[in-house]
């Protein structure tokens, strides 16, 4: 089966001198050339509608955000986050990406997808926009996924700030697990290790020092994220691909490379082949540096079709930080070190 993949550029959402812009998708392209160009199915996605977007989002949200839209151009948050005249209808068509790459995965028309869409997602709330975010795009993809009857979802977010939109968008869904790696002390200054003590083992934080990198995620990917979706069992896996991880991102200090993003990517396909049927969907968040995403995406279209194809090396010159010593207390916390054994 194929990889679906849709493309939402949403030209006419940008803002002067704001860095979530049209030029973010500067680099990519060119997928035609590529080996895995036969590969991909390209979709072209239907906006999302009201139910779809009211399963995660208040009536009141919805109508304030179109309502500020309408009148914009206007900076609505302190992040800043902006909108435009078109950005409501620019936010619905993003959400509609999403949608239409899950649907595809569960349907049997593809194994796995890419959404590559903006505005980006992760940080709205059920009832307010925020952090360059309007609607949460992912979220709204999985509830629409457990309305279709998917018993269980696994959420990945390696954006470089927590998704607090999406974890509390299933703060109390059982049926949904969320894990977020991010860099701590930065906005929005949620995803404590010890935050959500009521769904220990279902939502997990793994806050990280500045430039932890290939070797850090590496380590995650075996001792924390495979053991909880081995114990978790998802029937579906998605991904906040936030390429603002990525060590040239002007706005953050992560440090992965291009080879630790497809190295990561080929970890979560893998983690999907094993626990379910390979369905897996990426879902692209942040990302400031336009040639960071273009590499970033590469990895992440080599890994979903298999096909080995990697981004042009560019390692990161700052050494590593030590993550063992939280990598440790998360791995006992959730119970994690058990299912390593299992």
């Amino acid at each position: 089966m194929p990889t679906a993949c849709c493309l939402v550029p949403s030209p006419n959402h940008t803002y002067p001198g704001h860095p979530e812009a049209p030029e973010r998708f500067s680099g990519l392209g060119g997928w035609r050339s590529r080996s895995y160009a036969a590969q991909l199915l390209w979709l072209d996605p239907s906006p999302a509608g009201a139910e779809e977007v009211g399963r995660v989002h208040t009536a009141r949200m919805l109508k304030e955000l179109e309502q500020a839209c309408r009148q914009g151009p206007a900076i609505i948050d302190l992040a800043p986050t902006y909108v435009t005249r078109g950005s409501f209808d620019d936010a619905l068509a993003a959400a509609g990406g999403a949608l239409a790459c899950s649907r595809a995965v569960l349907d049997g028309t593809a194994r796995n997808a890419f959404a590559l869409v903006r505005p980006p997602g992760h940080h709205a709330e059920p009832d307010r926009p925020m952090g360059f975010c309007l609607l949460n795009n992912l979220a709204i993809a999985a509830a629409d996924a457990l309305a279709r009857g998917v018993r269980r979802v696994l959420v990945f977010d390696f954006d470089a700030h927590h998704g607090n939109g999406t974890q509390a968008a299933f703060w109390d869904e059982a049926r949904a697990t969320y894990f977020s790696t991010h860099q701590e002390n930065i906005y929005p200054g949620s995803g404590q290790l010890e935050s959500a003590p009521h769904a220990r083992g279902r939502i997990v934080n793994l806050p990280l020092p500045a430039r932890s990198g290939d070797a850090a995620f590496t380590r995650i990917a075996d001792e924390a994220l495979a053991p909880l979706a081995r114990r978790t069992a998802p029937e579906l896996i998605l991904v906040s691909a936030g390429f603002d991880a990525a060590w040239r991102d002007p706005l953050t200090a992560l440090g992965l490379s291009p080879a630790g993003f497809a190295a990561l990517a080929e970890a979560l396909v893998a983690l999907a082949e094993e626990c379910c049927q390979g369905r897996i969907v990426f879902v692209l968040e942040g990302g400031y540096q336009a040639t960071a995403v273009a590499s970033g995406a590469e990895a992440i279209l080599g890994a979903l079709t298999g096909s080995g194809a990697r981004p042009e090396p560019d390692p990161s010159p700052y050494p590593e930080s030590d993550i063992r010593p939280r990598l440790d207390r998360l791995v006992e916390m959730h119970g994690l070190r058990q299912s390593q054994s299992n």
